[in-house]
């Protein structure tokens, strides 16, 4: 197995099977968010996008945020730790984010693509290796100086070799990255909780599958194989 690795500045020449990550925070809290039983999460580019989109869909919110913060009129922000404090049984998510939900809506030519972090990790290879690619291309959302995005990247490729994989290593990487240090003051939405959740490496049985429907781009848990 081949593997590629893109960052929004050229993912949209990114084809097959595509897994595009963010650890802190996007697509951790969209895991954490299944967990709360949200329906389905729908990905967008744009805040004025995610209005209008929630505004069409009944029982629909928006998350996400802008510098880390939510915009006016988003119902939650980017964080685990905020997103665990509501029921969302039911609910249809739209979400707007300055790196995950880009890197989805700009690969434009996969042919299957998954959201990810490290909390789904073995149920997104699970399914992936289903799949038998000869090639796996990650994209890299937060540039390749976002370590946690790194090192998510090369625990799925040592995964997905068989290697030996030292969990305790990726953990502290998190949590020693550069965008961990939003949450040493433990601002209410960057709360320092966040680095343990999204840290949590196969907290979930479900990966996140990315499809498009009707011109969307919306995400579903599939449960583990």
């Amino acid at each position: 197995m081949k593997f590629h690795r893109y960052t929004l500045e050229d993912c949209h020449e990114a084809t097959g099977v595509v897994l595009v990550i963010d650890v802190l925070r996007a697509f951790s809290t969209a895991a954490y968010a299944f967990s709360r039983n949200a329906k389905e999460i729908r990905l967008v580019s744009g805040i004025q996008e995610a209005l209008d989109l929630k505004a069409k869909i009944p029982n629909a919110k928006a998350m996400g945020e802008v510098g880390g913060l939510p915009p006016e009129g988003f119902d939650f922000g980017n964080s685990p730790t905020r997103i665990l404090e509501h029921d969302l049984t039911g609910m249809t998510l739209i979400q707007r984010t300055g790196a995950g939900t880009q890197g989805a809506v700009r690969a434009v030519k996969v042919d299957v693509m998954f959201a990810v972090s490290f909390v789904v990790a073995q149920a997104t290879i699970a399914h992936v290796l289903k799949l038998k690619p000869g090639e796996v291309s990650f994209v890299i959302t937060g540039g390749m100086g976002n370590d946690e995005d790194v090192a998510c990247a090369e625990y799925l490729e040592k995964q997905f070799t068989g290697q030996i994989v030292e969990a305790p290593h990726f953990i502290q990487r998190v949590k020693s990255s550069r965008d961990a240090r939003q949450h040493m003051e433990d601002h209410p939405q960057f709360p320092y909780a966040d680095l343990d959740y999204c840290s949590r490496i196969d907290a979930f049985n479900f990966s996140m599958p990315i499809v498009r429907e009707n011109g969307q781009l919306i995400m579903r848990p599939k449960g583990s194989p």
